[in-house]
């Protein structure tokens, strides 16, 4: 198993990632639902269309291609790639079905690789952190990043963190745990716990990061108090959606809308949309920013 060598790299990156117009390309990929993709097929058994091919495979002696995509939800982690030796049979639906039975089995080793043993500043809590717990709650070990999002949650010593407590308890019952918190400072965390099988030890690994947007614009909703499909509605209005697309949207009427609107404004305490966004921004979203300098994307300098 290897790598392209490195005179390839940069005129991979630039086919890729710049480029971007070769058959089965790596960004078209990354937006499709598909787990695999053959080079073979992309290019209607042609293999001699693709500029990866002809300047990348073909000088290595190799032919078809099959990528196998490590993708949880919506996001990518990483990629398996497999070559055939030219002049060699290209690959199958069978090679292909059975590549694709590896990915999530794959995906999930990758990210607790990456969790576990990938590098960790841990200068500002913007990104995941880990720590591993055993039977007492005992502290193993645990990143920086962890340490500074569990100094966001303690209400005394650190792992006594009412949230940490209940996931740790949990995934100790059910085997995995999710779950969100609001910190001190008004900055929401995730969750997540895993037991491991370490025999008497009961060891579990928690991780601690930011939420997803979506998950996070779902907890915020749900603690205003609102229905589901009030929920859904306002999440709607939150993206300037106006009443008619809202109610195409969700195949109900305007004025099912309007009276959703109308008891959201009542439970929130809110009288228009400006300000129930405002009240979610101001109030939710603007704390994780903190005081430092922002970068040009957002996040915060160290």
């Amino acid at each position: 198993m290897a790598g392209f060598p490195d005179e390839y790299l940069t005129r991979l990156f630039e086919i890729e990632h710049l480029e971007a117009d070769d058959p089965g390309n790596l960004r078209d990929l990354a937006n499709s639902a598909a787990m695999t993709s053959l080079l073979s097929r992309s290019t209607a058994g042609r293999l001699d269309v693709s500029k990866y091919y002809q300047e990348i495979l073909r000088p290595q002696g190799l032919g078809d291609e099959l990528r196998v995509v490590m993708r949880d939800g919506p996001r990518i982690w990483g990629m398996i790639v497999m070559c055939r030796e030219s002049g060699a049979a290209p690959y199958t639906a069978a090679d292909e079905a059975a590549a694709a039975q590896v990915s999530r089995p794959a995906t999930v080793a990758l990210r607790r690789s990456l969790l576990l043993s990938g590098v960790d500043e841990g200068r500002i809590p913007d990104a995941p952190g880990f720590i591993v717990v055993d039977r007492d709650a005992t502290v193993r070990t645990a990143s920086r990043t962890a340490l500074s999002w569990l100094e966001l949650l303690q209400d005394g010593a650190p792992i006594q963190a009412r949230p940490v407590r209940a996931v740790i308890s949990a995934a100790r019952r059910a085997g995995v745990a999710r779950s969100r918190a609001l910190t001190r400072s008004g900055q929401w965390v995730a969750l997540q716990a895993w037991s491991m099988d370490q025999g008497e030890e009961q060891l579990v690994a928690i991780s601690l990061g930011p939420p997803e947007p979506g998950e996070l614009t779902a907890v915020i909703l749900g603690a205003y108090g609102l229905s589901e499909r009030e929920q859904q509605i306002t999440q709607q209005a939150m993206r300037g959606h106006s009443t008619e697309r809202i109610a195409a949207h969700l195949n109900i009427s305007s004025h099912t809308v309007q009276d959703h609107l109308k008891s959201v404004f009542v439970k929130t305490g809110l009288g228009s949309r400006r300000a129930l966004v405002a009240d979610i921004f101001f109030r939710h979203y603007l704390p994780a920013f903190g005081d430092g300098p922002l970068s040009t994307d957002g996040r915060r300098f160290a």
